[in-house]
């Protein structure tokens, strides 16, 4: 078994599963960040201006003005 466990380490080349994991998980992580201050960027531009009023939607299915009294 020591023999085994010798000769896999001595053929295994390349990175250590767990070095490869970190920086996997890293560069997801970074991505996320990036497109989480994109996100942030957007909204700080949206309230600059003053909002617009919305028009009047007849295909909304969740009415949110008051109905005319007939």
């Amino acid at each position: 078994m020591n023999a085994l466990i010798l000769a896999s380490e001595a053929a295994s080349t390349g990175m250590d599963p767990h070095t490869f994991a970190v920086i996997v998980g890293g560069g997801i992580f970074a991505a996320l960040m990036v497109l989480l201050l994109i996100t942030v960027s957007y909204t700080n531009v949206g309230n600059r201006h003053e909002a617009k009023p919305e028009p009047e939607d007849t295909h909304r299915q969740f009415k949110t003005h008051v109905p005319h009294s007939h």
